[in-house]
């Protein structure tokens, strides 16, 4: 189906959730990948720490961001790649995190991005024993992929929608999530505390 949209993953170097270190985004019209970004980010002074769980994980390192933007100087990159897009994430609830969260600590407006989870769309749409991401992007037909590698994370998760959106017979993300009992979130800052 027709459907438009912008995926994304974010990478952490820590268990913080403001420490993103890598984002991958891909644009996806009439069902289609046209577009994709991905670039690495200086975690916040607060939480710069690249602990070595994390690295074992997606392979990046404190050397590796070392000249790599901050959080405030690729804000307006990301949100421009996004556009009015919602924005798709596997386990949306994460990645929506970093950026209310790095936001928050960076004192940067949090964009009013509309978001929706893959996870819970896959949970609506395929019968499997897990919705992991390699597991969700296998049901809906996607090979191997580079696991934790922020754009082929994000890859996976796009293919997924526009699976879930074939089978579902949804034109459009609010047709899909109307068809699989979801809503549309919409991202907020986290409330000051007084």
């Amino acid at each position: 189906m027709p459907v438009d949209f912008t995926a994304i993953d974010f990478e952490t170097a820590n268990n913080h959730p403001s420490s993103a270190c890598a984002v991958g985004m891909v644009r996806v019209r009439d069902g289609k990948i046209v577009d994709q970004a991905e670039w690495l980010i200086r975690p916040p002074v607060a939480h710069p720490q690249f602990l070595s769980f994390n690295v074992k994980i997606h392979g990046i390192t404190a050397d590796m961001v070392v000249a790599a933007r901050d959080w405030a100087g690729q804000l307006d990159e990301l949100r421009d790649f996004i556009g009015d897009d919602v924005a798709v994430a596997h386990n949306a609830s994460f990645d929506m995190g970093v950026i209310r969260a790095a936001c928050a600590e960076t004192v940067t407006p949090t964009p009013r991005l509309k978001y929706l989870c893959s996870v819970q769309v896959s949970r609506k749409t395929y019968d499997i024993p897990s919705h992991r991401l390699p597991l969700a992007a296998a049901a809906a037909g996607y090979g191997e992929f580079a696991h934790h590698n922020a754009l082929a994370d994000s890859e996976a998760c796009a293919a997924i929608v526009i699976d879930a959106a074939r089978r579902h017979g949804a034109g459009d993300i609010r047709q899909l999530a109307r068809a699989t009992g979801l809503q549309v979130q919409q991202l907020k800052a986290i409330p000051l505390k007084l």
